[in-house]
C-alpha cells in the first residue's frame, strides 16, 4: 500500500507538476490515512492489506476520526482533497476498480481574505534592518526588499541560489517544481541584493561550495522558519501591532500593486498564480480596505 502512495506522489511531481508544498502535504495526509487503515479491519474482520480492501465505510470512518480529533475544517478539507485525488488516480491507473472516496464530501471552509499591511507599515519594516551594517543586517535588508518588491513565495525565496540572482537584467529566476519563472526587481531590491552580495554574504559563508543566496548565521541556507523569525523580530522592533508573516509581504505586494492601477493579469503573472481566480481575491482587499492602501506622493519604480 505504501508503494502506491509513493507512485502517486511521483505522478504528482512528474505528470501534474505539483508544487513541493502540495506534495509534502499530500505525503503527510496519505501516510496518516494509511496508518489509520492499517489499524482497522475489513467487514469480514480481516486486516486491511491492499487498497482494494478499502471501502466507503473505511474512508468515512477515517473522516469521522479526523473530526473527533478536532482538526480545523481547512485541514480536513485538504486531507479530503488528497484522499479523493489519490483514489481517483488509483482508479484511472487500474489499481482499484471502485473509488471508495467518490461520495466523500469536503467540509465547508470559510475563505479568508489575504491580509495586507499598510504601505506605511511596510516602509517601517523595510527600514528596520538598515539601521545596522552587519552581514546579517545587509542580508535582512535584501530579504525584506526582495519579498516586497517581487511578491515571491517564501519557499521560492529561501530556495534561491546565488546564480538565480540575475542582477545585470534586474531579475530573479525562481525555479519551482511546476516551472521556472522570472521575478523582476525594482531599484531598491536590486541595490539591496547587490550590496548584500558584495559586502555581506561572503562574511556569512562557511562552506565555499554553498550555493544558497540567503544564509543563516551558520553559513547554511536560510529556512522558512528562520525567515519567519527574522520578520517577527523586526515587526516587534518597529511596533507593528498586526500579525505579519513572510506571506503578509506577498499579500501586501499584490494589494498595493492593484491599488496603483495594475491589471489582474499583470499581478497574476507576478505572483505566479496558475489561475486568475486565485488573484481576483485581492480585488476584494483593495475594495474593502482603501484606507490602508494610500501610497505617498513619491515616484514608484515601474517594476516595484
Amino acid at each position: 500500500m505504501h508503494d502506491h502512495i509513493q507512485q502517486y506522489l511521483l505522478y504528482l511531481e512528474v505528470e501534474e507538476e505539483a508544487s513541493d508544498n502540495t506534495i509534502a502535504a499530500y505525503r503527510n495526509d496519505l501516510s496518516q490515512l494509511y496508518l489509520f487503515l492499517s489499524r482497522h479491519k475489513t467487514p469480514l474482520g480481516e486486516k486491511i492489506t491492499t487498497w482494494r480492501e478499502v471501502d466507503e465505510v473505511a474512508v468515512q470512518n477515517y473522516l469521522l476520526d479526523l473530526k473527533k480529533r478536532d482538526y480545523a475544517s481547512s485541514t480536513v478539507a485538504r486531507k479530503v482533497a488528497a484522499i479523493k485525488s489519490f483514489f481517483d488516480y488509483m482508479v484511472s491507473h487500474g489499481h482499484i476498480d471502485v473509488d471508495p472516496a467518490a461520495a466523500l464530501e469536503s467540509p465547508k471552509v470559510k475563505k479568508h481574505l489575504p491580509h495586507a499591511i499598510s504601505h506605511e507599515d511596510v516602509e517601517r519594516l523595510l527600514a528596520a534592518p538598515a539601521r545596522a551594517k552587519t552581514p546579517q543586517a545587509l542580508r535582512d535588508v535584501a530579504l525584506l526588499e526582495t519579498l516586497y518588491a517581487t511578491g515571491v513565495r517564501v519557499t521560492e525565496l529561501v530556495n534561491l541560489n546565488v546564480y538565480d540572482a540575475d542582477l545585470p537584467h534586474k531579475r530573479l529566476i525562481c525555479a519551482g517544481s511546476r516551472r521556472s519563472r522570472v521575478a523582476p526587481l525594482d531599484a531598491r531590491a536590486l541595490a539591496a541584493l547587490t550590496r548584500y552580495l558584495e559586502e555581506g554574504r561572503h562574511r556569512l559563508v562557511v562552506d565555499p561550495n554553498e550555493d544558497a543566496l540567503f544564509l543563516n548565521h551558520r553559513g547554511q541556507r536560510l529556512t522558512r522558519q528562520g525567515l519567519w523569525l527574522i520578520i517577527k523580530r523586526y515587526v516587534k522592533e518597529v511596533g507593528i501591532k498586526e500579525q505579519v508573516t513572510p506571506h503578509t509581504l506577498r499579500h501586501s505586494f499584490a494589494t498595493h500593486m492593484l491599488n496603483r492601477g495594475a491589471g489582474l493579469r499583470e499581478v497574476q503573472e507576478r505572483l505566479g498564480h496558475a489561475s486568475l481566480s486565485t488573484t481576483q481575491v485581492y480585488k476584494q482587499v483593495t475594495n474593502e480596505t482603501p484606507s490602508e492602501l494610500i501610497i505617498d506622493d513619491k515616484p514608484v519604480d515601474k517594476d516595484q
